[in-house]
């Protein structure tokens, strides 16, 4: 058994001064070393390689045509560290025959037992391993290599795969069937290959070995230093405070939901950025193949591994999305694209959060806790939350359970029964009889109530969090949709990347609007953001002139309801990055605005703000107009939210760029405004009776199918309560007390 560790690897280097070497030990491995480099130089890369890899391997990963071999050999070169081609210096060498020969003389299976006892018996520490493309189908060869290294899988689209191959004249390489063609062994190997690798290197057509070592070697350090990504407060103090700066890693920013201190998580560094090639990679894939390199980029893979998270990913983006696009984009007239973002199972954008941060956050919670859910809903985000969280596994859905809060007389009439039907086994709604303000802040007095959420720990063993978009694990997500809605535009030929777009969004919490700006600094070319608002227009007074009002300001009730808010909480994640994370001012600010009901921003602040924004709100009376008239003119049904962007973006859009406007709920979730816009006379109907009425008028979107379905079907009962946080608090530990078993 071969084993060669880091000393001998420096005495060898010691002995090279400069020249390139190649060192064989039982002909298995090479110790490649670049010609230019000094002894000083050698010595200070072996230190470098060192800390980053210690004594474990990293194993590239791949299918024949992935460039394994030649990436590996840069690599090492990079970091001047062993290099073995698992083909070349231990299958070939060990059976003094080809691969070729040796597959042609046993056959498919037995070659892979064959390969396998070879690997079993091989030790390498601190080397660069290519590994072959058929070593992931063993699973004993892959626990033990795994077992001392960091597996790095090389993701080649198929067709490019197809292309390289096709050039060396390979046309069947092993598979699961010798007579299986070579496109279906390369996507069975994906499949295969997903279980293994713990950094995944988004291969784009076109890229160098350079370019791809390059990334490899980025992903790797990025990999070995968890603390690289962490998060902080938006309210944490700057730099010189005595008081230390508290930082959490992105499990932690998931399970914590909201910073102690009361503020909002946000990246302690920049957002990550894809490069111009990369995004242009994506304009031909599908919303999980852009959802998983986006991610990817934006979780640490500590926190979740790749592998892992690309198995949430494509059960979050299912058969429970009634659209195979996901977040399909359509040309509405002119310049405005609508994206349709209502086609998950309840029918609101809040879906293409809530079908993922479920998985997200029973991932990263401990096994033996449990943990209660809340939410604050306008409207949408509760059926979503329910659902999504009845989605688990039953093994997650009996240590997690999820709670709605809405305002009882403050959504629409089928938003509660949708909330009603959601109800499962892990998730439960409450009726307040107040507004979503009060809902919003009853969950933060709640969160930091440390007695309270003591308690609940002590006495019951269940600790708080929030899945609202306060917590960053729902947030993220989001980001995902505005960058596919701008790709698409490049896909179906109405723009080229690089190309300016505008974004209009219905607003309320901020949430959505600052997704799009996240996607922007990710390098999506977004130009103007463009906020939406109601009747309830304090975010489109804040924009134009940096005052936070709420003195005197009333909470109006529309036909977009879950633009009903007063107090838009992530608001002061962006006013972080506007005031180049100031979080001594963020706490003032918003303990003013909790106080005193109002705040006001220095002019250089708002001029930077309205850099990017610019916001306009619509009428009630616009609203319906809106509805109807685009209804009239493109046989097209908006929502009342959607119809909010339409007008809005219709007042200040300049038309010198396409406008996309988000649409955030499907129309049948306000069927009574629908009928009311369009001046249908059978208005007095019961939900069911107002969506079959519409379905007959054949409009764009069709009908939501999966909507009805899930009113009422189960737990019509539900809870209503006093607008008093210590009700709420007792009806919790009830809750609490039913559900989860008492600590004893």
């Amino acid at each position: 058994m071969l084993h060669i560790n880091r000393c001998q690897h420096l005495k060898l280097i010691t002995k090279t001064y400069g020249s390139l070497m190649h060192f064989k030990a039982n002909r298995h491995l090479k110790l490649i070393l670049p010609r230019a480099f000094t002894f000083r130089e050698l010595k200070k890369s072996w230190f470098s390689t060192y800390s980053l890899l210690g004594d474990r391997n990293i194993l590239l990963m791949g299918p024949p045509g992935a460039g394994k071999t030649t990436v590996g050999k840069i690599i090492g070169q990079k970091l001047a560290c062993g290099v073995i081609d698992v083909d070349n210096d231990i299958l070939e060498t060990t059976w003094n025959m080809t691969v070729a020969e040796k597959l042609k003389e046993v056959g498919h299976e037995q070659f892979l037992e064959e390969e396998g006892k070879v690997l079993l018996n091989f030790v390498a520490s601190g080397a660069v391993i290519s590994l072959s493309g058929s070593n992931p189908l063993h699973d004993a060869t892959m626990y033990y290599l795994k077992k001392n290294g960091i597996v790095v899988y090389l993701d080649v689209p198929v067709i490019d795969l197809i292309n390289r191959l096709s050039l060396t004249k390979i046309d069947r390489i092993v598979g699961p069937n010798s007579g299986m063609p070579l496109k279906e062994v390369l996507q069975y190997r994906r499949q295969v290959y997903k279980k293994w690798y713990d950094i995944r290197i988004f291969c784009e057509d076109g890229a160098s070995a350079e370019v791809i070592a390059d990334k490899v070697f980025d992903a790797v350090k990025r990999y070995e230093d968890v603390d690289s990504e962490t998060f902080v407060s938006t309210r944490y103090k700057p730099k010189g405070s005595e008081e230390k700066v508290s930082t959490k890693h992105f499990s932690e920013a998931v399970i914590e939901g909201l910073a102690s201190d009361g503020g909002l998580f946000v990246p302690r560094k920049e957002f990550p950025k894809l490069n111009f090639v990369e995004w242009k990679s994506l304009v031909g894939a599908t919303y999980v193949e852009r959802a998983q390199l986006i991610l990817e980029r934006c979780i640490h893979p500590v926190d979740i591994p790749a592998s892992r998270l690309g198995e949430m990913i494509e059960t979050a983006y299912g058969e429970n999305f009634a659209c195979s696009k996901i977040a399909p984009v359509r040309h509405l007239w002119g310049n405005q694209f609508i994206l349709e973002l209502f086609h998950g199972p309840t029918g609101s954008f809040k879906d293409l959060s809530l079908q993922l941060l479920p998985h997200l956050f029973a991932y990263c919670i401990p096994p033996t806790c449990n943990y209660l859910v809340l939410v604050a809903t306008s409207g949408d985000t509760g059926s979503a939350v329910l659902n999504g969280f009845s989605r688990l596994p039953s093994s997650d859905k009996q240590r997690i359970g999820a709670v709605t809060f809405f305002p009882e007389n403050g959504i629409s009439d089928f938003q509660k029964e949708q909330i009603i039907g959601n109800q499962r086994e892990n998730g439960w709604a409450v009726g307040i009889k107040s507004d979503f303000d009060f809902c919003q802040t009853a969950l933060r007095k709640m969160f930091n109530d440390s007695d309270f959420t003591g308690f609940l720990t002590i006495e019951y063993g269940t600790t708080l969090s929030s899945a609202n978009s306060i917590n960053w694990g729902r947030l993220l997500p989001q980001v995902i949709y505005h960058a596919s809605a701008y790709l698409d535009l490049v896909s179906q030929g109405f723009i080229s990347f690089g190309s300016p777009v505008d974004v209009c969004i219905p607003t309320g919490n901020f949430g959505n609007i600052l997704a799009a700006v996240y996607a922007k600094m990710m390098g999506i070319p977004f130009r103007k953001f463009i906020c939406a608002s109601n009747k309830n227009h304090v975010l489109t007074d804040f924009i134009k002139t940096g005052l936070y009002d709420l003195r005197k300001r009333k909470l109006v009730q529309t036909f977009s309801p879950s633009l009903d808010i007063l107090k838009s909480s992530n608001l002061e994640r962006h006013l972080h990055f506007v005031t180049d994370r100031d979080g001594k001012l963020m706490s003032k600010l918003f303990h003013q605005l909790e106080n005193q009901q109002h705040f006001q921003l220095e002019k250089i602040l708002v001029e930077k703000l309205q850099q990017d924004f610019i916001a306009d709100w619509c009428s009630e009376e616009n609203c319906l107009a809106a509805i109807n008239s685009t209804y009239h003119t493109s046989g097209y049904i908006l929502d009342p939210h959607t119809a909010v962007a339409k007008v809005v973006a219709d007042k200040v859009q300049d038309k010198t760029c396409p406008v996309i406007l988000a649409s955030t709920a499907h129309y049948s979730k306000f069927a009574s405004a629908i009928m009311q816009a369009l001046k249908i006379q059978e208005i007095n109907q019961t939900s069911s009776g107002q969506l079959s009425l519409l379905s007959s008028y054949n409009a764009l979107p069709p009908p939501h199918e999966g909507l009805l379905g899930r009113i009422k079907q189960q737990g019509s009962d539900y809870q209503v309560c006093a607008p008093d946080v210590n009700i709420l608090k007792e009806h919790l530990e009830t809750l609490i007390q039913k559900h989860f078993m008492k600590v004893s």
